[in-house]
């Protein structure tokens, strides 16, 4: 998809630049003589920007090369400033470009890969020490840049960028806030009189193995008046951290995955030996919308190719709101049965399906089936799931094993995460290490068992410990013990739908603890939160799209028998613009409740082929967790499926921003539900702008669809 070509830099005739890309995006790097390489422009459909501010694309800190001043920061790197060009290549969908510090010891190559018709690009950096002595690693940042400036501008207009950043709690995932750089984070401190760029910046960093539990690794810069926005991702499943900055010339950003300052990481490269980071992607775009659709289309082109990528089949789960994790014979045949009508096509058995005693959290690790909770034998009712024409499904927590498991005196200490010799515990759970093959031997015979005997087709992998900062058991340090095996799990991962192609994982991790995007590479569906009260859900379910494909992201919808209509179908929207995830007591509903949960599976399989294209947009703004109206929009080739939630005691106009839809007429339809009271609509083609008007107070949703109009 790239060509390159050298031509004389417009800034130093005797500096020749690389022009690498595509008619969607195009990077050209400059490589002075005198200086490493640094971004120079940018180029999409929309936009051509500048770089004035040269900072190094390539930053570096080791013991012994630290930065030039003194700061805390990922940028502003001594050996990241001496790094030199020497050379570069085109290798499959990427560029490589090969630099090395003007004494030899140190290599440093870049790795930049694109996909066709994409407006990002993904980066890492692999160092290599040439040296004749060991080389300390503390950062190894994947990517550094200045934020640019349109062709043409003058100034970068500080005060205008503004900076989104989301944060997850269990509970509470994906919430997302707006900061100013100049108002909120960055003081303005006159720095120019001193002659040095400021020390401090603004970091977000993951330190553990829940990679998305605290700030998360995806974000945005916009500026609002250029109608520009950048946006990243760090796309690994574990400790990560990424930076904004300000120098006196302009802004930096700087992503990474762990470091020693901020996840106790330091590698120890011998002679001859590399390190390479982890990837970190970014994407450019008009506004939010455009670099959040920019960071879409790079997530579906950069999963792994599986046939449920685009099936994307209804799954009933028996926990949430129903069963938590009490699964037994005589509870799973009614619920069944009742899946099998509405329309599931998936049934995934969750929590306790291998407990005998009704206390099974400390003794997970074997994943044998209870013989107490099914007399008949797990089997049987597997046998009735496939029967009712569903694909049997079960949920699993592999990485853990219990401190109370048998299976936890017969692995060897290696095998799991080890301090100081000792084995991590973390609420009474010991922690596979996947770098040790029998780690791996016995998850590998746990699912090929499962999937032999009972024909398992569907996996939710939970993940409900985070232990902390790795393992020091053959590693330079914590971190690099659990980059390692973090790394390792990936690959088992990888290994798994080797073997088992057609097999869906789902990924879950106390809600999304661990939802980033290398996990989501080689996931179908992510469980977006534990939420259990209906209410609480849609600012999750809103938000999520952000940082997660809107075909992955599974939103609970779980109604129950006694709710009124209004609330039913508020549950039901709730999953409806995402992978639709089923629970409840629908064995105990009345045939009219029951009529909206029919209406709402088939509501799901009309609209799938839509969201496995679509990109998300928030008529409304990004969600607040308390706001008393939401809104989610999925743009798609045919037009705009917008959910609405309301949760206010007052019934108020709702005013949804569809400004790429401005100076069309519009066809707008109720998709789901049909039979409920209509919500008044009114279009304002001039604007763009959707009034929505509910008929009562209290809880209510809509999903409408919004057709334009042939021209």
């Amino acid at each position: 998809m790239t060509a390159i070509t050298d031509r004389a830099s417009s800034t130093d005739q005797q500096a020749p630049v690389l022009v690498w890309g595509s008619s969607e995006l195009t990077l050209t790097l400059d490589r002075p003589i005198d200086g490493p390489v640094s971004l120079a422009a940018v180029r999409t459909p929309d936009h051509d920007v500048r770089f004035a501010h040269r900072v190094p694309v390539v930053e570096l800190l080791a013991v012994g090369g630290g930065h030039a001043p003194a700061s805390p920061r990922l940028d502003h790197t001594t050996l990241g400033g001496r790094l030199r060009y020497t050379g570069h290549e085109l290798v499959d969908d990427g560029l490589v470009v090969d630099q090395e510090t003007p004494d030899g010891a140190l290599r440093a190559r870049l790795s930049l890969q694109a996909h066709e018709g994409v407006a990002a690009f993904r980066a890492t950096v692999t160092v290599t020490n040439t040296s004749d002595r060991p080389l300390v690693l503390q950062a190894v940042p994947s990517w550094s840049m200045s934020l640019g400036v349109p062709a043409g501008s003058t100034g970068d207009l500080p005060a205008e960028w503004q900076l989104v950043s989301g944060r997850s709690d269990w509970l509470a995932e994906n919430r997302w806030s707006t900061r100013s750089l100049r108002a909120d984070l960055f003081p303005e401190l006159a720095e120019e009189l001193t002659g040095h760029d400021p020390r401090d910046a603004h970091t977000a960093s993951s330190t553990g193995t829940w990679s998305t539990s605290g700030p998360l690794p995806v974000g945005l810069l916009v500026s609002e008046p250029w109608d520009l926005a950048w946006a990243w991702q760090v796309e690994h499943n574990g400790p990560w951290a990424t930076e904004v900055a300000e120098d006196t010339a302009g802004w930096t950003l700087t992503l990474s995955g762990p470091t020693e300052r901020l996840a106790g990481w330091t590698c120890v490269l011998a002679p001859g030996a590399s390190f390479t980071s982890v990837p970190a992607t970014v994407a450019v775009g008009a506004g939010l919308p455009g670099a959040a659709a920019a960071l879409t289309a790079h997530r579906r082109a950069a999963r792994r190719e599986h046939a449920d990528n685009t099936a994307m089949p209804v799954v009933f789960n028996d926990y949430m709101n129903t069963l938590d994790g009490d699964p037994t014979t005589d509870k799973l045949l009614p619920l069944v049965d009742a899946a099998a009508a509405v329309g599931a096509e998936v049934f995934c058995i969750d929590a306790g399906w291998y407990d005998d005693s009704g206390h099974w959290w400390d003794s997970v690790g074997e994943w044998l089936p209870s013989t107490t909770r099914f007399p008949g034998g797990l089997g049987e009712v597997v046998e009735h799931i496939r029967a009712a024409g569903m694909v049997p499904g079960l949920w699993l927590e592999p990485e853990v094993v219990g401190v109370a498991s048998p299976l936890a005196g017969r692995l060897p200490d290696e095998a799991f995460l080890l301090r100081h010799g000792q084995r991590v515990v973390e609420h009474d759970r010991y922690h596979l290490d996947l770098r040790h093959p029998a780690a791996v031997a016995h998850l590998d015979a746990v699912v090929d068992r499962l999937v032999a005997e009972f024909g398992v087709g569907f996996f939710k992998l939970d993940y409900n410990i985070d232990p902390g900062a790795g393992t020091d058991h053959d590693s330079d340090s914590l971190g690099d013990g659990l980059l390692g095996h973090s790394r390792a799990v990936l690959a088992w991962l990888d290994g798994v739908l080797d073997r088992h192609p057609t097999l869906v994982l789902e990924s879950c991790s106390s809600g999304a603890m661990r939802a980033d995007a290398a996990i989501l590479s080689r996931s179908a569906m992510q469980s977006s939160s534990d939420q259990q009260d209906p209410w609480k859900y849609p600012p999750i379910a809103a938000s999520t799209p952000l940082s997660v494909l809107p075909e992955q992201v599974a939103n609970w919808a779980y109604p129950q028998p006694g709710m009124s209509p209004e609330q039913v179908a508020f549950c039901l929207v709730t999953g409806l613009l995402g992978r639709f995830y089923l629970s409840g007591y629908l064995n105990r509903m009345a045939p009219s409740e029951l009529a909206l949960v029919v209406e709402a599976v088939e509501v799901a399989k009309v609209l799938r082929h839509r969201i496995r294209t679509s990109s998300p947009v928030w008529p409304t703004g990004l969600p607040g967790w308390t706001d008393p109206t939401l809104s989610l929009g999925l743009r798609t080739a045919e037009g705009d499926l917008v959910a609405v939630w309301q949760r206010g005691e007052a019934a108020t106009p709702v005013h949804l921003h569809l400004p790429h839809l401005a100076g069309r007429e519009v066809d707008v339809t109720v998709a789901f539900p049909a039979g409920l009271p209509s919500w008044d609509t009114s279009w304002d083609h001039t604007a763009g702008v959707l009034t929505v008007h509910a008929p009562a107070p209290g809880v209510g949703a809509r999903v409408f669809d919004v057709v334009p109009r042939p021209s």
